[in-house]
């Protein structure tokens, strides 16, 4: 069977592709469709009891609203050292103990507790409660406190309080406080009654995060980490899917009509996952049908031609490796996959053979490189001449002739020795050090310089001349060009596994343009340069080919700054 007849019976078997995508998009747009469907059944049930909620407060709001205004608490709270008579507490009773659902109170002075009925707390008590600063910013609102806050439930006697600021009827004037405490049983009775899925609950927390209430009754106080409660939080939608108690569930939210409180609704998200059960076992069933087919194809008919391929990959790898050989096929069946192991064992073989001319013309073409460029920088010159000129020197008492010449003999030993590529750091920083008093002579005192070399460098090897070159150019380029005196500073450290060697000028300094214009000159024009030294370019270049990348040199320099050359070169010991 041909290649592309396989393919096509391949498309027509695997079709469980298609099924598994199908099963998938079913399964998430179901289970999203859930999601918002019990989202919006919660959004609905919290606003139920949130509207409830609402009342049940109004009511006792409405029965404290109009105590207060009564002339039995108005006069009591703003004649000073005022006593209750017995007829006055019966007085407040009847005002404030008149709702079911109410079980003490406290009436409280500017600065002392006046009455109580069943709720003995103490001025400075009150003042320590958690709800004490809301009611002084409430300025006259009730201000509501739930068993979950106010550590009534903690201490295993839950109340709901309301705490208020008592107003002066005519001049608005505060003149006292009162508190007063509702049974728990009306936030129960009005959750109770909220719809809710099985094993669902709905939360009553503020906005510091603690559980004011919830229906199930379990973890009354506890504290929470609700996204809606930041103050930074970007509403776009009423639900979210986040870990409660360490389940996976669906949390619907919904603002209260008190600024201070939230109502959440939980639903498990296994609740929600057991409705779209029956269509995600459908699509695992046709999935696990179809990939069955697609197994069956694969043992007949699809086989061979990977293990074809594998083989194929296999000898790319080692060609990769550099190594060449050719792939071998215990069975032949003439088809495409045959042709191209046929193809491969060719251009493997083209290969071998290319590699094999391209390395041969490389070495030849480094080698012709490294003759052409080593042939710049050896000038050759006469001993014996020196020698004689130095004697003259000497007889004729002339001792600065004597040293330069002795200076010059010892720089060109360096230059001429073709023979010895690498030399010791410290041979070429000596070989610098005669150069530079060579220029003395002719700069006299305009410049002076500084060689550091640490000992434990001394004996490392490099490439030779690629010093004397950059300190050619600080003096043609830099300190020629000076009129105060200039300095040159050479020193190598050590950088990892490299050895750095820095050449620093005070000199003016220049620009990128600058240095790339005498970079472009130095390449096009050579023979400029073949008597004052090699260039930039020129060292740059011959340290590349020696070690390859990232050896070289780079060079720092901005206009009145001076230049700082960096030489990099590979630690390579004798």
């Amino acid at each position: 069977m041909k290649l592309r007849r396989k393919i096509l019976f391949a498309i027509i078997l695997l079709v469980f592709i298609p099924v598994i995508v199908m099963g998938i998009v079913t399964y998430v747009n179901f289970s999203n469709a859930m999601e918002k469907k019990s989202s919006s059944f919660y959004w609905i049930s919290l606003l139920e009891t949130d509207r409830k909620l609402k009342f049940a407060l109004s009511e006792i709001s409405s029965i404290t609203n109009s105590a207060i205004t009564q002339p039995a608490i108005q006069q009591s709270l703003k004649q000073p050292n005022f006593v209750l008579t017995y007829d006055r507490k019966q007085e407040i009773n009847n005002l404030l103990i008149n709702h079911p659902m109410i079980t003490s109170f406290s009436l409280y002075g500017k600065d002392r507790l006046l009455y109580q009925y069943n709720a003995p707390m103490s001025f400075a008590d009150m003042r320590k409660q958690v709800w004490y600063g809301a009611m002084e910013g409430a300025e006259g609102r009730p201000v509501w406190s739930g068993p979950g806050e106010n550590g009534s439930e903690a201490a295993g006697n839950p109340v709901l309080v309301q705490a208020r600021v008592i107003k002066d009827y005519y001049s608005l004037e505060d003149i006292g406080y009162l508190v007063v405490y509702v049974k728990p049983d009306l936030l129960d009775q009005i959750f109770w009654e909220a719809a809710t899925l099985k094993k669902g609950d709905i939360l009553l927390v503020n906005k510091q995060g603690n559980i004011v209430f919830n229906k199930s009754g379990e973890h009354i106080g506890q504290r929470t980490e609700f996204p809606f409660l930041q103050a930074d939080y970007t509403k776009s939608q009423d639900y979210y899917i986040d870990n409660y108690q360490g389940e996976k569930s669906l949390i619907t939210f919904l603002p209260s009509h008190n600024s201070d409180w939230y109502l959440a609704a939980i639903t498990p998200m296994n609740l929600i996952s057991s409705e779209s059960d029956s269509i995600r076992n459908l699509a695992i069933i046709l999935g696990t049908v179809s990939l069955l087919s697609a197994f069956l194809f694969d043992h007949y008919f699809v086989r061979r031609l990977v293990r074809s391929i594998n083989s194929a990959v296999n000898g790319m790898k080692r060609v990769k490796q550099g190594i060449f050989m050719p792939i071998t096929t215990p069975l032949r069946s003439d088809d495409e996959s045959d042709l191209l192991i046929d193809g491969f064992n060719r251009m493997s073989s083209q290969i071998s053979e290319l590699i094999q001319q391209v390395q041969t013309e490389q070495g030849r073409k480094k080698e012709a490189e490294m003759q052409a460029l080593m042939a710049q920088i050896n000038p050759h010159f006469i001993y014996n001449s020196l020698e004689s000129i130095n004697s003259m020197a000497v007889l004729a008492g002339n001792r600065d002739i004597s040293k330069m010449v002795v200076s010059l003999g010892k720089l060109l030993r360096i230059s001429i020795s073709q023979n010895q590529e690498l030399i010791p750091l410290q041979m070429e920083l000596e070989h610098v050090r005669h150069y530079l008093d060579i220029q003395k002579f002719r700069f006299e005192d305009k410049f002076s310089y500084r060689i550091d070399l640490p000992d434990t460098l001394r004996q490392v090897m490099t490439q030779k001349l690629i010093v004397q070159p950059i300190v050619e150019n600080a003096l043609y380029h830099a300190i020629e060009q000076m009129e105060e005196h200039g300095e040159i500073t050479i020193s190598a450290q050590r950088s990892s596994k490299d050895i750095i060697i820095i050449v620093k000028d005070n000199g003016p300094g220049f620009d990128l343009s600058t240095l790339m214009s005498l970079w472009d000159t130095e390449h096009s024009n050579p023979k400029k340069y073949a008597d004052s030294g090699v260039g930039l370019r020129n060292v740059h270049e011959r340290l590349n080919i020696r070690f390859g990348h990232p050896y070289g040199i780079m060079v720092c320099s901005s206009p009145g700054f001076g230049s700082t050359i960096c030489i990099r070169i590979p630690t390579i010991q004798p």
